[in-house]
């Protein structure tokens, strides 16, 4: 069997190099792959920081604090004016609400802050809510102190 020799020889050599391809293939993959990987792991970070400072402005929003855009440069945004003539702002609510704590001796709830708060300032729609979540705020930057009383929470100044 003199030939048989030569076709194993043949297939041999024939897998061999059909398995060194198939490496070659499969670790180019990899490495193809693993590029994806990393383009992705780069996209999802960016995506989580994106989330946070989405999830950020958003709870600034439903806070009830006001969001102030700054000017590109001094002077911007306030053509035509006098010199003499400033234009009259309306206070925050945060300002308002600390103003309030600050007149009270005694500890007061967001429904009673809301309500003098209103009645003060008929042309402002003060809901209570807004307030609690504003008193929160501040709380949770040490600007007022929370104070639980039963079920009921109150709120002073520090």
């Amino acid at each position: 069997m003199p030939g048989t020799k030569a076709t194993t020889t043949d297939l041999v050599t024939h897998y061999s190099a059909q398995l060194a391809s198939d490496l070659e293939r499969n670790a180019r993959e990899q490495d193809k792959v693993r590029a994806e990987l990393e383009q992705l792991e780069a996209r999802l970070l960016a995506l989580r920081h994106d989330h946070a400072v989405l999830a950020t402005m958003r709870q600034a929003l439903e806070s009830g604090i006001p969001v102030q855009q700054q000017p590109a440069f001094p002077g911007a945004g306030a053509p035509g004016r006098g010199a003499g003539r400033r234009k009259q702002r309306t206070p925050t609510l945060v300002s308002l609400i600390r103003d309030q704590l600050a007149e009270r001796s005694d500890p007061c709830s967001a429904g009673e802050i809301a309500q003098t708060l209103r009645e003060a300032h008929p042309d402002r729609d003060i809901k209570t809510t807004v307030v609690r979540t504003t008193l929160e705020g501040l709380v949770a930057k040490g600007g007022a102190r929370r104070i639980k009383e039963g079920h009921a929470v109150r709120y002073v100044g520090t």
